[in-house]
């Protein structure tokens, strides 16, 4: 009988999920970040509003919701698995042997970030999906001229707002008006960005996001086989350049801006 470790309890199968869970939460990322743009517009909410109402309303979406959040389950616990395991078998004085010494900042410190990186999960968690999810913001109700796209907006009050509606209307001069009552996200991601430390602390987070993503990027794609020089060039410049810098100064900017200018 063989006395093999089953491959997901070895070494390699806990590197195979951690790649694979990985690569799926950087392509939440690129949607995610696509969503959060729409804050940047000026039209008082109603792209980012309507964003948010389809990505917790549409089915398909609530699906891929739920394994998103096993996938960030699995990859901290396999990483905390990973990381406890590395160090314990690491000799003593083994931080100054050359091998340590000359490895990168970002791998040697691949649990310091993920930490810092979890600790703001649970605080955007905390300010946005659970408020959204429990019905603790604000509510607005968005009239948009399909004509002219012209939008309108004013805040409702609880009593006013039920739930997410959609209604027509004709206005006086013919053009056809849109009319919907929403959850105002968008007000609510303003009035948090009002606070400068929550602005600091998604700018460390993103930070720490970028070292990360430099590493764990490209050694995900390393440990699933992809290490051709057909490959390598294009894995390390989406690693670096678009998730290592792109994304998270993307993410970063959105607080910083909502906090200088709006």
């Amino acid at each position: 009988m063989s006395k093999s470790k089953p491959l997901l309890s070895s070494t390699l199968g806990k590197k195979l999920i951690m790649s694979l869970t990985g690569i799926f939460l950087c392509l939440f990322l690129v949607v995610h970040l696509i969503g959060n743009l729409q804050l940047f517009k000026d039209d008082a909410g109603y792209a980012f509003n309507t964003y948010a109402h389809f990505m917790t309303n549409f089915t398909p979406i609530k699906i891929v919701s739920i394994l998103l959040y096993l996938t960030f389950v699995l990859h901290a616990v396999y990483a905390l698995v990973i990381t406890r395991k590395n160090k314990a078998a690491r000799p003593i004085g083994y931080n100054q042997s050359s091998g340590n010494a000359n490895s990168k900042w970002n791998s040697r410190n691949m649990g310091v970030l993920g930490t810092i990186i979890l600790i703001f999960l649970v605080t955007h968690m905390q300010n946005f999906w659970w408020k959204y999810h429990n019905d603790q913001v604000p509510y607005v109700q968005y009239e948009k001229n399909l004509d002219t796209q012209e939008v309108t907006s004013q805040a409702l009050s609880s009593d006013e707002f039920t739930n997410y509606l959609v209604t027509y209307k004709t206005a006086e001069n013919g053009d056809a008006i849109e009319v919907i009552k929403s959850q105002d996200l968008y007000q609510q991601v303003e009035y948090a960005f009002e606070n400068i430390g929550l602005v600091l602390l998604y700018v460390i987070a993103m930070a720490a996001l970028s070292f990360h993503l430099i590493h764990g990027f490209q050694s995900a794609f390393q440990t699933l086989g992809f290490k051709h020089r057909r490959y390598i060039g294009t894995i390390r410049f989406l690693g670096i350049w678009v998730f290592g810098v792109i994304i998270p100064i993307a993410f970063a900017a959105i607080p910083v801006y909502i906090y200088l200018v709006r």
